[in-house]
């Protein structure tokens, strides 16, 4: 069983930067893919961006393009996600996954939602004040 322990969440105000960090243990599997999600009240849950446990072929959902970035360390246990420029829009509850299946993460799992990905953290909150 894997577990994923996300932090760095937090308050902030619009135009400010928080970095998240997500720790990963447990089952240990080759090539494995590790990303975020997030949910906002009332929303259904959107893919933020997903990142290959050698640190390549990072993706990102449009709305975060420029303003995020996903970086992987300690063999890809440990994912990051920086975000800068931060708007009200981007309050949420962020979930870090992980997946060992290149199917998943070349096709469309992950960006529908990640319906169906085995592991998940709890996640951690980032609120956007105007």
């Amino acid at each position: 069983q894997v577990l994923l322990v996300e932090s760095g969440g937090g308050l902030v105000q619009a135009g400010g930067s928080l970095r998240l960090s997500c720790a990963g243990s447990g089952r240990t599997f080759s090539s494995v893919y590790m990303g975020w999600f997030r949910q906002a009240p009332g929303k259904e849950r959107e893919f933020v961006a997903a990142i290959k446990w050698s640190g390549s072929s990072p993706v990102y959902a449009e709305s975060v393009k420029g303003r995020f970035t996903i970086s992987s360390e300690n063999a890809g246990n440990t994912v990051y996600l920086q975000m800068n420029s931060l708007q009200p829009e981007d309050t949420a509850l962020y979930y870090c996954a992980a997946d060992s299946s290149s199917t998943n993460f070349y096709g469309s799992r992950w960006y529908q939602g990640g319906h169906g990905l085995p592991a998940w953290g709890k996640g951690t909150q980032v609120t956007v004040s105007s």
